[in-house]
């Protein structure tokens, strides 16, 4: 993907930056366990490039558990709701403005690549080209991606299919006809992992994460707002008392 498609891609989140921040879910703690123990990288100390951090949810995690981390994003008003939160980082966060199909980073800068939820945007060869550049010798890259398991909930299989069957850009799985992006065959894999796990969410705050995803920019201002509707109408209906616990899982991808 050249950089012109990829700043567009910017622009399509900083749209919706603060949707973004607020509705998309964190990972739980057993991605980070897994990801130390599979890389053999201790996050505590290591410093790590998060490519695609968008509002810094990976970015988090990492500095939470020690990290040093330099925070990758086409997005401007995603690195600065990022460095909004500054705060709660526990130690300075470089925020660098570009993709991780050029890194604008020296040589050997760092001990783990991160893709949380970002690689599939990216040139599969270039990106990982650009990875490796910028690895210590016995670095890793790792990319994970949060899904909805549906088919562990009728009333979430129910939303993935109200979903398909309004936006035609969506991609995603209605119950178990999905795969993970191909990001394994694009290194050379240490592991796989898929980890199960729970999100329990407000509807509100749930909604919030539909309305950050591309596919919905693709939709009328208009229809964007029918679809958010008729999905808390439903949910509502559902869960009268508002919160929704939502199976989830985590597709982690270890290499080098």
């Amino acid at each position: 993907m050249s950089a012109g498609p990829l700043q567009e891609l910017g622009r399509v989140f900083d749209r919706v930056a603060d949707a973004y921040d607020a509705g998309r879910p964190c990972y739980p703690d057993e991605l980070y366990r897994a990801l130390g123990e599979v890389s053999g990288v201790k996050l505590a100390g290591a410093t790590a490039v998060d490519v695609g951090a968008g509002t810094g949810i990976m970015t988090r995690g990492l500095r939470a558990r020690g990290s040093q981390v330099i925070a990758v994003d086409p997005g401007a008003a995603m690195l600065t709701r990022l460095v909004s939160r500054i705060d709660e980082y526990g130690a300075p966060v470089a925020a660098v403005r570009a993709d991780g199909n050029a890194l604008p980073l020296a040589d050997g800068v760092a001990d783990l690549v991160t893709y949380a939820q970002s690689w599939h945007w990216l040139d599969p060869v270039a990106s990982i080209a650009e990875a490796r550049r910028v690895l210590r010798p016995g670095g890793v890259i790792a990319g994970c991606w949060n899904f909805h398991h549906a088919a562990q909930a009728d009333w979430l299989a129910a939303y993935e299919v109200r979903l398909a069957e309004a936006v035609p850009s969506y991609n995603g799985p209605a119950l178990e006809e999905w795969s993970a992006p191909p990001i394994a065959a694009a290194f050379e894999v240490v592991e796989e992992r898929w980890i199960p796990w729970t999100r329990l969410v407000g509807i509100e705050e749930f909604l919030l994460g539909l309305r950050s995803h591309s596919y919905m920019a693709a939709l009328s201002p208009e229809r964007a707002d029918e679809l958010v509707e008729r999905q808390r109408a439903e949910l509502r209906g559902a869960f009268p008392e508002g919160v929704l616990s939502v199976p989830m899982r985590v597709y982690l991808a270890v290499g080098r």
